[in-house]
């Protein structure tokens, strides 16, 4: 991927939903300009998801989603369905295809009714209205569309991009941060399970971001770190460092008291809107006991290497801080886990790879259950005592700190020397 690219964790998730042989892939087709989706007469064409990340107008960057029907049986088809219900917690803007020629049904209200329910907003495309003599009426917010024959497609990209960017949320990531001619140092081990002549997903979003703010970025890997900081002149002297999470100890003690260090990690969390909540799960740490099971949760897929931080290194520290004989169960991707009565944390990755409205749905999923949801880079942080030092760049969320404290059990980490 390249830095002019927008990720697909970025882009607007649109997903097509009916029920079978409505012609939802006949629409996704028109609506894409390409053949995305087979079609077929036959019952049940599509599977499972098809998902493209492509650039619509007016809609812009998006990732088209076709779902298989909702209303599909036996029992592969209740496995379709549940994945249909999964592709909701990532849709931003659900378009439910109906056919004209029968109308909306049990499946179809069923289908709002899930709409509702998520909180994801949602528009109706009655398809098939070419076979129609006289075109029905249809319901406020509602259109007539034909996959065959592209009539009202125009209109139904307008309704989508409209949707769409009605429930956009701008979430900063670190430019807001910055000063034009500002100097950003940007500590990058070279990750092994990044491909090689890659660098990994948020290191690649952070200094583009830099960049856009007017600001310079230098790159450096951690054995390097100390000299660079010593060549740079007090004009040029750093008004940030960010850090791979990894490292997060062993750069705090390089990085000068009066310089603001965070992570990326840290950065990604505040960007999906679940950095206060990080930092309060963080204080079920101390609360572990003996038999405790602790979910580390992946948004991506990737082979795990010697040295894993989800695997290796994290069960590690927690074991070292606790003094407990913890469990670790893990989960990668999407197969995020609705029942999380085993779990008495989970700690999640940077969510670099998931948009912002799955994570989101992921931290009400641990909420509504009651188990604490913190993250990677907000998880070590705490476990090396630099907390307040990597969220001191936002307010907000440092004042959360003593509550924190509380709930831990710990000293307030505002009102004393950092624990090591």
């Amino acid at each position: 991927m390249s830095m002019n690219e927008t990720p697909s964790s970025e882009r607007t998730h649109i997903g097509f939903f009916g029920r079978r042989n409505a012609g939802k892939s006949s629409v996704v087709n028109r609506v894409t300009g390409q053949d995305l989706a087979v079609v077929s007469d036959t019952k049940g064409t599509t599977t499972d998801p098809v998902m493209k990340s492509m650039e619509i107008l007016p809609l812009g960057p998006v990732v088209i989603i076709d779902t298989p029907g909702f209303d599909d049986e036996g029992q592969l088809g209740e496995l379709r369905v549940q994945k249909t219900r999964r592709i909701l917690d990532q849709t931003d803007v659900a378009v439910l295809v109906v056919d004209a020629t029968v109308g909306l049904g049990a499946c179809e209200r069923q289908l709002i009714e899930l709409f509702r329910q998520r909180a994801v907003p949602h528009l109706i495309a009655h398809n098939k209205c070419d076979l129609l003599a006289t075109p029905p009426a249809v319901e406020e917010g509602g259109l007539l569309v034909s996959g065959l024959t592209g009539e009202g497609i125009g209109a139904l990209k307008e309704r989508m991009a409209t949707l769409g960017k009605a429930h956009e949320v701008e979430r900063p990531l670190v430019r807001d941060l910055l000063s034009p001619g500002d100097v950003v140092v940007l500590v990058v081990p070279i990750d092994k399970a990044a491909p090689k002549g890659r660098l990994i997903l948020p290191q690649q979003m952070m200094i583009r971001d830099v960049l856009d703010a007017g600001a310079e970025a230098v790159v450096v890997g951690e054995d390097r770190l100390a000299q660079t900081l010593g060549r740079l002149s007090d004009e040029r002297r750093p008004s940030l460092v960010i850090t791979d999470s990894q490292v997060f100890g062993e750069v705090a003690r390089v990085v000068p008291a009066d310089v603001r260090l965070t992570s990326f990690s840290i950065l990604m969390a505040r960007h999906k809107g679940l950095l206060a909540g990080a930092v309060q799960g963080a204080a079920a740490i101390d609360q572990l006991v003996d038999g405790d099971t602790v979910l580390m949760a992946e948004g991506c897929t990737h082979h795990r290497q010697c040295g894993d931080i989800g695997t290796v290194k994290l069960p590690q520290w927690l074991a070292e801080r606790t003094g407990r004989r913890l469990s670790i169960a893990t989960s990668s991707g999407r197969s995020f886990p609705q029942d999380l009565s085993p779990y008495r944390l989970v700690v999640h990755c940077g969510g670099c790879m998931l948009n912002g409205r799955e994570m989101a749905r992921r931290a009400q999923v641990c909420a509504e259950q009651g188990v604490p949801m913190t993250n990677y880079g907000t998880a070590i942080a705490y476990l090396r005592g630099i907390l307040p030092r990597s969220v001191a760049a936002f307010p907000a969320v440092a004042a959360l700190l003593d509550d924190v404290a509380t709930a831990a059990g710990t000293p307030s980490p505002t009102s004393g020397p950092a624990r090591s």
